[in-house]
């Protein structure tokens, strides 16, 4: 099943080399991807998996395509579009650092130390936090720290062990530290997004941008948790974030509904018209395999999550892949963007695209993907 699938998924990712250019793929209406040009947080995606498709492959087609991305993700590094936000790392970690493990490029290992750097100084002395959205002071959006950050931290963590340099590291513990205690809460659901008074750094609740309500489960923000901690344990070795990413895990997992497939909110009334967010399912799969590659045998529920991760992508490529569509643009249909903004939900999301591909190669040939060398 898992080679299907990825022959699928490359023949699909060839054709839309062609099909998109020197733009990128965001999200898709009525199964076209929107395309933009290289100014949105999603663009690293698209890069990250022509290097993925290049590692598999061997094919210089793909490594032409995904090289060409590092050029423009060194353009708008140059013009600084578009990079007031956390996602520094989905864009850089994914585009240039992928290029840097494959490659050893020293201009794309500069390039990314370069991102790593704008991310840095996102960093909030008042309330110790990475600033999610917006320029500090920002009236609507400063204050706020929000649960995809963890998967941005990667960049953080790698500058530190290329240059030594602790403020890197400094930045990336503290920030995932305060993700633990103020995103995270104690029946291991999690907040998307946590609010602080930008004069004194007091903390004052947690909220939400994306899920159902302010005390929901965003599924994709869950997504992140699982991933982003079972990643900051890869780099730190602080088993109180393997204890997190695991407990998060099992929330998620005990949680599905039948086909094993997320809704978009775990809090969200289910009826027949609820979206699901298949994406959100393809981090978390991507996220079971990092965090079980740190799990001894003997360790109690590790079952339970290998159960949870077969059978996730069981249903992902059976009932949500466009694997027998050779026409179509995504992989995975059924995601879910922005429910509450009505931003293009159930359809396709190019990260989903990437992490079930990561996934998908992860399983078959052990492709990790580009979060960490």
């Amino acid at each position: 099943m898992w080679k299907q699938a990825i022959e699928d998924a490359i023949q699909k990712t060839r054709d839309n080399v062609q099909r998109f250019g020197n733009r990128f793929p965001h999200v898709s209406s009525s199964g076209k991807y929107e395309l933009n040009d290289n100014e949105d947080w999603t663009n690293g995606f698209w890069s990250g998996m022509l290097w993925l498709c290049y590692e598999y492959t061997g094919d210089e087609m793909f490594r032409d395509a995904a090289r060409l991305t590092v050029n423009s993700f060194r353009t708008r590094m140059d013009r600084h579009t578009v990079l007031d936000h956390h996602d520094i790392g989905f864009l850089y970690s994914l585009s240039s650092k992928a290029q840097w493990i494959v490659e050893k490029d020293e201009e794309a290992r500069r390039l990314t130390l370069r991102a790593a750097d704008v991310l840095l100084r996102r960093w909030r002395e008042k309330g110790e936090y990475i600033q999610a959205w917006g320029l500090q002071g920002d009236p609507q959006h400063g204050g706020r720290m929000i649960i995809d950050c963890l998967l941005n931290l990667p960049l953080l963590f790698w500058a530190y062990e290329q240059t030594g340099d602790e403020r890197y590291r400094l930045v990336a513990v503290k920030q995932a530290d305060q993700s633990r205690r103020f995103l995270v809460r104690g029946d291991d659901s999690s907040y998307h997004t946590f609010v602080f008074d930008t004069s004194t750094g007091e903390p004052s609740g947690g909220a939400t941008h994306q899920g159902y309500h302010n005390g929901s489960t965003w599924a994709r923000g869950q997504a992140w948790g699982i991933y982003g901690f079972a990643l900051a344990y890869r780099y730190t070795r602080d088993g109180a974030y393997l204890e997190t990413a695991k407990r998060m895990a099992h929330y998620y997992c005990r949680n599905l509904p039948e086909d094993h497939v997320a809704y978009w909110d775990f809090n969200a009334p289910i009826t027949p018209q609820t979206y699901r967010d298949s994406s959100a399912s393809a981090i978390v799969a991507a996220g079971l395999l990092e965090l079980l590659s740190h799990l001894e045998d003997s360790d109690k529920g590790r079952a339970a999550l290998e159960e949870c991760l077969t059978q996730s992508m069981e249903s992902l490529v059976r009932n949500y892949s466009t694997v027998g569509d050779p026409g179509a643009e995504g992989l995975l249909k059924h995601g879910s963007y922005y429910v509450r903004g009505n931003a293009a939900p159930d359809d396709y999301m190019i990260w989903g695209d990437y992490y079930y591909l990561e996934a998908l190669l992860r399983m078959d040939k052990g492709l990790k993907g580009y979060w960490y060398e």
